[in-house]
């Protein structure tokens, strides 16, 4: 017999939530096998099995609290008979659901009580309260656990569903939860409303949004690029390059390049404030801002002045895959001196992005729009797109973020300039 025991978090993190369990009471695992998910406030970490063998018992539920290092259960050898696992005590000592109340104070229907006793044993915290706050009934609720019970997915993807006629719910398919994370359901009906828990990570993120506007003195300087010099070389090496690297010539890796130049010039820029300290950093390490199912997510390019720009395509594609499947790891988003963010992937013309704390300033790439410009005493149309950078003025004046930002417009509009390092 073996612990099945929750991996160490990092010292910024101190408890998790059980998130999924892959693997019930008496199935086979094969050493390297994913158990069960974690969901941190950064990032959704994999339970594997350190040795073959048969699971033999479930300590936590789905939706469970979890610290670091914790027994989540146990592993046997193949042949043995797997424990059996008890409902929790708050499951065991729960009167009728009917009889609960949610937060709001409305108690839940007794029609929707007949058919609940039968799975209600499977019900973890998690679920239950999002059962009772939404008045939902479990027997009606498609089940995907591992154990054929319900998880939070399950129950969460089941309330824009709650107030649909029963004959109607009846012969509409059971939609399967999305995987990792649910998107929030629209509620049907007039004047509808829906609670739904914060994930940790989103959780996380609004906590240290605040926390930075509240502590740091941000300010934002625009300015506006004119893309035609970087798209005629994209167009002109395109083919080469994807011949040889293997991967496309994207214009970020070109805003990486620039803005690794601007920070070697501009040396405060990459600079952070820790107490009454600045501290100036001797490397280049920036975060890249990437949209993902569960939230933001900044996984950090490490010493871009080192990096060709066929490297840093590659390492923003896998990053851009290991979001996608929920991958990313803690040390892929830990530290970082500067952010990029693309605001115009989603069609945004202009914005001031909020520094990605303790750093003190962030890039702010937009749409590309062709608009009419002055060139050389003549109005011409040209592919447009305006930069912000985010900064904080506490260390960073108005005219070094003013002259960092030209500088990167610059390069960017000679990018020749940029790769010859003039």
């Amino acid at each position: 017999m073996a612990d099945i025991k929750v991996p160490v978090f990092s010292e910024s993190v101190s408890e998790g939530t059980l998130l999924t369990w892959h693997k019930k009471p008496g199935d086979a695992l094969r050493r390297g096998e994913v158990i069960a998910e974690i969901e941190t406030d950064k990032v959704v970490l994999e339970v594997t099995a350190q040795q073959d063998g048969v699971l033999q018992s479930v300590l936590k539920n789905e939706g469970d609290t979890v610290l670091s290092e914790e027994v989540l259960g146990t592993v046997g050898e193949a042949g043995s008979a797997p424990a059996a696992t008890p409902a929790p005590a708050a499951d065991q000592a729960a009167g009728p659901v009917a009889n609960e109340t949610s937060a709001g104070g409305t108690a839940s229907q007794p029609d929707s009580q007949s058919s609940m006793p039968e799975r209600r044993e499977d019900l973890s915290p998690a679920v239950r309260k999002v059962v009772v706050e939404n008045n939902l009934n479990p027997a009606q609720i498609p089940a995907t656990g591992p154990k054929g019970n319900i998880t939070k997915a399950d129950a969460v993807g089941a309330i824009g569903t709650a107030n649909v006629a029963p004959a109607a719910a009846a012969s509409a398919p059971a939609a399967s939860a999305p995987t990792p994370a649910p998107a929030a359901p629209i509620p049907s009906g007039p004047r509808t409303e829906q609670r739904v828990p914060m994930t940790r990570i989103r959780q996380r993120i609004s906590e240290r949004l605040k926390e930075v506007q509240n502590t740091a003195a941000i300010l934002t300087t625009f300015n506006e690029v004119n893309m035609q010099p970087a798209m005629d070389l994209r167009k002109k090496y395109q083919d080469q390059f994807v011949a040889k690297h293997g991967t496309k010539l994207g214009f970020m890796s070109l805003f990486v390049r620039a803005a690794t130049e601007a920070l070697k010039a501009f040396p405060v820029v990459n600079a952070s404030v820790d107490g009454k300290d600045i501290i100036y950093h001797g490397f280049y390490d920036i975060g890249i801002a990437v949209a993902s199912e569960r939230g933001l997510v900044v996984p950090i390019l490490r010493d871009t002045d080192t990096m060709s720009l066929a490297g840093i395509e590659k390492e923003i594609a896998g990053y851009a895959q290991k979001a996608k499947n929920g991958k990313l790891t803690m040390d892929d988003m830990s530290g970082g001196t500067f952010s990029i963010t693309n605001g115009g992937t989603f069609g945004s013309m202009m914005s001031t992005p909020i520094i990605n704390s303790p750093q003190s300033a962030i890039l702010g790439m937009h749409n590309i729009i062709e608009r009419p410009i002055a060139q050389n005493g003549q109005v011409v149309i040209a592919p447009m797109m305006y930069l912000a950078l985010s900064y904080d003025h506490r260390i960073i004046d108005g005219k070094e973020a003013v002259q960092f930002l030209v500088m990167i417009k610059n390069l960017l509009e000679d990018p020749a300039r940029m790769l010859l390092e003039l």
